[in-house]
């Protein structure tokens, strides 16, 4: 029939404006064009979904089009009013329904295949005990990652004790009851089917209650990628290939970027998952040895900027707090204009998500060339005259490369203090995500400017301006 020739096409431009759109989003400068083709792409697969004829279907077209109504509305006007110091726990939100809807839908399945109106034979119900689990640890593991990063609850607040052999004994009875329902089948009755659902729920919370706060960057991509999983497994069930080649994009895209910043942080995935850190630290004026940390006044650290040949710029999660990003693009025209070359050095983990720091800095317009990655950054710090770190504090700590007793040794992080002077911007001495005292503040080249950054680069600017 022409009308299902239509559609397939329709499906086949879906799925290729999702690869194009994925493509596109590999750089900030076309990654606004990858959002609005992929976004495209979506919207054609869902017309061409429900013009598509399914026997027996009730075309129930009223509550389609209200619920596609209701979150659409619901997804707008949360982008538009979301900060972006909030956009990693939307993400996360966004992302937990999406491992929702694939609960619902193979929990769906069950229903009619205990009932014995359905049936589904040894690898369908294998398909659909998957979907459950997967969409069941994305959904759970996502809403507690939202609360962690919105401070909602402490990682001491959820951890019990021996909490990774608590994980494991549920993974494995969970494991286990799936099985068992997909080799028993309809015997097995939904009071199991539904017990296997809460388990995967409840593994989900607990899969992600240990995992410490300074991972929650690779937690939201590894969540990402089981949330493309469990919709490739949708697809599986009622045989939509536009979902599954869409679900398998994205659980590959997820993992892909999780194997990377596992690699930035040069731990590995078990590692991230069981011996997770963050928490509590002190603040402190001193370091280990008692020595003061030096402070640095507007006025000098402005003359400072303006005479040095070269400036490397290190955004954190400070900056985004301080939605200080316009206020430090003033300042890069102000040198630039002066002949100073100002560059940015950005590590794969910094902020609270992947590739916090490039939305960011491309919101104010940053040119994306000035943006380099932690080895060219690295190599370019030693020739550096001054270099300014704004809100970042694990990524510049020197305890990962010389203090084996430190929870971040062995991480690659960005050597600031290979530049002939540093400047830390922060509100106190107060330690990173990771809850460790970082011995930059404390380091003979670095001073300390406190305060606000975007009341600080405000302040800066104006001195800039007067010299």
């Amino acid at each position: 029939m022409i009308i299902d020739f239509i559609i397939n096409i329709a499906y086949l431009i879906g799925a290729l404006a999702f690869v194009w759109g994925l493509r596109l989003l590999g750089s900030p400068d076309t990654a606004r064009r990858g959002n609005i083709i992929a976004g495209a792409g979506m919207i054609l697969a869902i017309l061409a979904a429900l013009f598509q004829p399914i026997e027996g279907a009730s075309n129930n077209y009223g509550w389609i089009l209200g619920g596609i109504a209701i979150g659409g509305i619901i997804g707008f006007i949360s982008a538009r009013r979301v900060k972006m110091t909030a956009m990693p726990q939307m993400v996360s939100i966004f992302n937990g329904l999406g491992g929702a809807c694939a609960v619902v839908l193979a929990y769906a399945e069950l229903i009619p295949f205990y009932a014995g109106d359905k049936a589904l034979d040894t690898a369908g119900l294998a398909i659909v005990m998957a979907a459950l689990l997967i969409g069941g640890v994305s959904f759970t593991g996502s809403m507690l990652a939202f609360a962690k990063l919105q401070g909602l609850v402490k990682d001491s607040q959820v951890i019990l004790p021996k909490h990774n052999i608590i994980n494991i004994i549920l993974l494995i009875a969970t494991l286990a009851l799936g099985f068992i329902l997909t080799i028993s089948g309809q015997p097995a009755g939904m009071l199991l089917g539904t017990i296997f659902m809460v388990l995967s729920l409840v593994y989900g919370y607990s899969f992600v209650a240990p995992i410490g706060g300074a991972d929650m960057p690779v937690v939201i991509s590894l969540l990402n990628s089981f949330t493309g999983l469990s919709a490739a497994m949708t697809g599986l069930i009622y045989g939509s290939q536009f979902m599954l080649v869409g679900g398998i994009l994205v659980g590959a895209a997820g993992t892909i970027l999780t194997v990377l910043m596992c690699d930035a942080m040069n731990r590995s995935l078990l590692n991230v998952l069981i011996g997770g850190f963050g928490g509590g630290g002190t603040s402190a004026k001193s370091g280990d040895n008692g020595q003061l940390a030096k402070e640095v006044g507007i006025t000098d650290a402005a003359i400072q900027m303006f005479y040095s040949q070269s400036v490397m710029i290190v955004p954190g999660y400070g900056l985004a707090v301080a939605q200080a990003q316009k206020a430090c693009k003033e300042i890069d025209d102000l040198l630039e204009a002066n002949g100073v070359e100002v560059k940015y050095a950005i590590h794969p983990v910094a902020g609270r998500m992947p590739g916090h720091m490039n939305v960011l800095l491309a919101e104010a317009d940053v040119p994306y060339p000035k943006l380099l990655d932690l080895e060219e950054a690295n190599e370019a710090l030693k020739n550096t005259d001054l270099a300014i770190i704004v809100g970042a504090n694990d990524v510049v700590n020197p305890s990962a490369l010389d203090d084996p007793g430190s929870p971040i040794y062995g991480m690659p992080v960005l050597q600031v203090w290979d530049a002939k002077n540093v400047i830390v911007m922060k509100r106190s001495m107060s330690p990173g995500y990771a809850g460790i005292q970082n011995p930059l503040f404390f380091h003979d080249r670095n001073r300390m400017l406190f305060g606000d950054a975007k009341a600080s680069m405000n302040k800066l600017a104006s001195e800039i301006k007067n010299l």
